[in-house]
């Protein structure tokens, strides 16, 4: 019995004695272990300097442990004999070990940026069992707050039961899904591709489609570069083509088809067609598509990216916004993967749905009358693709995590370096500023308007539920969110502000510092709005009436939670049971001050061959939010551009 239970003990992978006594000796090559070893001689000879006595020059290695280290910093211990030089030495080496430390324990295939989404997704963990306590609702935006917001790597399988039966069994059922979801066809050729092609008038109008409503769509698409644009309007205005009269604005206003010599007959066969396999849901459908594609051009227009992407990146980044979510059925990955849909089953339970609205989106392209990349290169058609892919698979929203730990990496190493430099030389650098502004696009929906806002709610919270009714139906658990009998819509916004949308903004906005400080202001105005509506904590939950209030004007303060050093990780997801609602341990979050005058990261181009956008700069405001932060430095971003 003994034998087995080792066998499910954590694997470490120890190097043999003659091994690692050799490789003192033997040239280290990769940079992770110079770096290891560079900062261990560094270590060495500090002692030597600062003579520092052996018996309290010793480190407790903790690499044996089966926890998580518990990191030493700034936990010096001193005594009244040491003199001033002395304990700032000490303080220096104990500091120095915990760097160590960290560096030694960490997984050598994980990039940088995994060891802030692990520290995120703790903290967040940690932060929604305190907001889980308040009342009935908590728990479930917790829950689906983390559920949906996290990519969970790990599978949910305890090791030590062995071959066991899997316990957590599902409701089986008869009923069918609905066609939208699953097709018997759907392993054989791509699902709800329409073959049928779409008359288009010749020539094309002025604003891509006939309306009556022409003067006065005309004057609302003026305003395609001010955030906040009313899609739902110009769907009414365009005769529900909100979708192809807003790309193909965009396309127009950022000479796109002159550039790569798209035919104008080509361009609307294609959004017209695209808006067309969009399906009729309350939410991800073309009016929403329309509006991540305005916002995303929004975001592209800020003063801090002038000249920073190419011509062919941005008309990569638009078209992905304009295709993002194609087909999508109104439910979530999870749903399709709970019911083994055809879909699931197709993309092995990765990313499902943003893999199906690439294939949609690159399958109309097929078709010769709406091949709009016709005139592109063979490298650029590769290069647009690529990019294309990572954009919308980016929009995955279990990636969040991830992405925002990526652009938190990028933007706090440049401080903590001083040289306020933020370099976007390799691929993977561009590509990363541009997922992440589609993800805020994407989750845009609190940033605008209070009313536009509301309705954007209105409409999530109306697919969430009918996901739920879906659920009940198949006798499936109802997921977080989906059962309208118990969700707290104010409570679920709020939430859903303070731990995903309002720490996202907050970092592009540091980013793009000062072009999305309105933006930000807006955000926390709305957040508090949403807030007001909520009952005092002793009273009863009411439904509100959404329609009948105020804006509130005061910025929220969102605090971090001082949390002890000596504190275990634990990265299991908050439970909707309240009996198990516990917070959630973790490692210090330890404050190392930045001595760094700036207030955000402006990013300069230094190289004149790029784009030169006609469209007006993003609306911001002249002020600084308290996100921003600092006060007269700049971040410059040094960039080489790919060619188009």
């Amino acid at each position: 019995m003994e034998r087995v239970k080792s066998a499910f003990k954590k694997p470490i992978l120890r190097l043999g004695s003659k091994l690692s006594t050799k490789h003192q000796d033997d040239m280290i090559v990769t940079p992770f272990a110079q770096l290891l070893a560079s900062l261990k001689n560094v270590r060495k000879n500090f002692v030597d300097l600062t003579h520092i006595p052996p018996e309290r020059a010793k480190r407790t290695s903790q690499l044996n442990s089966a926890q998580t280290p518990v990191p030493n910093f700034n936990k010096t211990i001193t005594t009244a004999s040491d003199d001033s030089a002395l304990s700032q030495a000490i303080s220096t080496l104990e500091e120095l070990d915990w760097c160590l430390e960290q560096l030694e324990t960490m997984q050598t295939h994980k990039s940088v940026s995994d060891l802030a989404s692990l520290k995120f997704k703790r903290m967040l963990n940690k932060e929604l069992s305190h907001f889980a306590e308040n009342n009935k609702s908590g728990a479930q935006i917790s829950d689906y707050l983390y559920s949906t917001y996290t990519d969970k790597k790990e599978p949910d399988v305890d090791l030590s039961r062995g071959l066991q039966l899997d316990e957590l069994t599902t409701v089986p059922t008869t009923k069918a899904l609905d066609a939208s979801i699953s097709s018997a066809t759907l392993m054989g050729q791509i699902a709800g591709i329409h073959t049928t092609p779409l008359a288009v008038t010749s020539p094309i109008p002025e604003l891509g489609v006939d309306t009556p409503h022409a003067d006065e769509l005309r004057l609302l698409l003026n305003h395609i570069n001010d955030w906040g644009l009313d899609t739902f309007h110009i769907e009414d205005l365009s005769g529900q083509r909100p979708l192809t009269v807003i790309t193909y604005r965009i396309f127009q206003e950022r000479s796109l088809l002159r550039t790569y010599g798209i035919e104008p007959h080509t361009l609307i066969s294609y959004l017209l067609t695209l808006e067309d396999h969009y399906q009729v849901v309350p939410y991800h459908n073309k009016a929403h598509g329309a509006d991540v594609c305005q916002s995303m051009h929004v975001l592209l227009n800020a003063s801090a990216l002038d000249g920073v992407f190419t011509e062919l990146e941005i008309m990569s980044a638009i078209f992905a916004a304009a295709v993002h979510d194609v087909d999508h059925p109104g439910v979530t990955n999870q749903f399709l993967i709970n019911t083994k849909s055809d879909l699931a089953l197709m993309y092995n339970d990765e990313s499902v749905l943003e893999n199906h609205h690439l294939a949609v989106a690159f399958k109309l392209l097929q078709a010769t009358e709406r091949n709009i990349f016709s005139h592109l290169t063979a490298k650029q058609i590769k290069t647009l693709r690529k990019m294309v892919i990572d954009m919308v698979l980016a929009t995955d929203m279990s990636k969040h995590m991830q992405l925002l730990a990526d652009l938190k990496t990028m933007v706090e190493s440049k401080k903590v370096t001083g040289n306020n430099i933020i370099m976007l030389e390799s691929y993977d650098d561009r590509i990363q500023v541009l997922q992440n502004m589609i993800h805020c696009a994407d989750l845009s929906n609190p940033t605008k308007p209070l009313d536009i806002y509301i309705k954007w709610t209105d409409r999530i919270m109306e697919e969430f539920w009918r996901q739920g009714d879906k659920e009940r139906d198949l006798g499936l658990e109802i997921s977080p969110m989906c059962d309208k009998r118990v969700a707290s819509v104010e409570k679920h916004q709020v939430g859903f502000i303070e731990f995903i949308v309002h720490p996202l903004w907050e970092t592009w906005a540091d980013l793009v510092y000062p072009d999305a400080s309105a933006i930000l202001e807006t955000l926390e105005q709305n957040r508090d709005w949403y807030q007001a509506r909520l009952s005092p904590p002793s009273s009863s939950s009411t439904t509100t009436n959404l329609s009948n209030s105020s804006p509130s004007h005061s910025a929220p303060m969102i605090t971090t939670t001082t949390l002890s050093s000596n504190e275990e990780d634990s990265l299991q997801p908050i439970s909707s049971s309240p009996s198990l609602l516990t917070p959630m341990s973790v490692d210090a979050v330890i404050s190392t001050p930045v001595n760094t005058m700036s207030t955000g990261d402006q990013l300069i181009p230094t190289s004149a061959a790029v784009l030169s956008s006609t469209s007006s700069p993003i609306t911001r405001t002249a002020t600084s939010t308290t996100a921003s932060g600092g006060s007269a430095g700049e971040f410059q971003m040094t960039v080489t551009p790919a060619t188009s």
